[in-house]
């Protein structure tokens, strides 16, 4: 058994795994583990690609484009509704704010709500680079949704939809 663990790689992996969990020790809901595995290792390929052709070589993080993107497309935005829109958390979108307004493609104005709010913006620069960011991100977007067709795109969007939609039947986490 040890040279065939040695040669796993993540499908025969899962394999592995629904036999051992559901077979040997009896947990029921193999089809849903693999739905999760899958869903969760699909997640983290498209991000780490996206992050390594597009993002890093213009000198960012993924984390560092959605608070762009949501600042650029929703903005200018409050730094709590800027996290609850790109997902993260409100410490996360205070240390990469920093950075970005130092690279200069954020500003930090003060809030008209009270004395320590503030508003986060796109600078020229910032609103500038996001096109070209987002020119080349979009071009990768379209080459992984190629693999589907139109209909089998639209069928996963419904079905993710779906997912996410059902969240509501048993306590979920999450950022918001």
């Amino acid at each position: 058994m040890g040279d065939e663990r040695a040669e796993l790689d993540f499908w025969s992996f899962v394999d592995l795994a629904g036999h051992r969990l559901s077979d040997e020790l009896g947990f029921p809901h193999r089809l849903a583990t693999r739905l999760l595995l899958t869903l969760n290792r699909a997640s983290a390929i498209v991000t780490y690609d996206l992050e390594s052709t597009v993002h890093r070589p213009r000198g960012h993080s993924w984390a560092g484009f959605r608070l762009l993107f949501v600042t650029w497309l929703a903005g200018p935005l409050e730094p709590g509704r800027a996290a609850a829109l790109a997902g993260m958390s409100r410490a996360a979108v205070s240390n990469l704010a920093k950075t970005l307004v130092a690279d200069g493609m954020l500003v930090r104005t003060p809030g008209e709500r009270d004395g320590r709010s503030v508003i986060l913006s796109l600078t020229d620069d910032g609103r500038r680079a996001m096109l070209e960011i987002f020119a080349a991100q979009n071009e990768r977007e379209r080459q992984w949704a190629g693999v589907l067709t139109e209909t089998e795109q639209r069928m996963l969007i419904m079905l993710l939809d779906k997912l996410i939609a059902g969240r509501h039947q048993f306590d979920v986490r999450e950022r918001s």
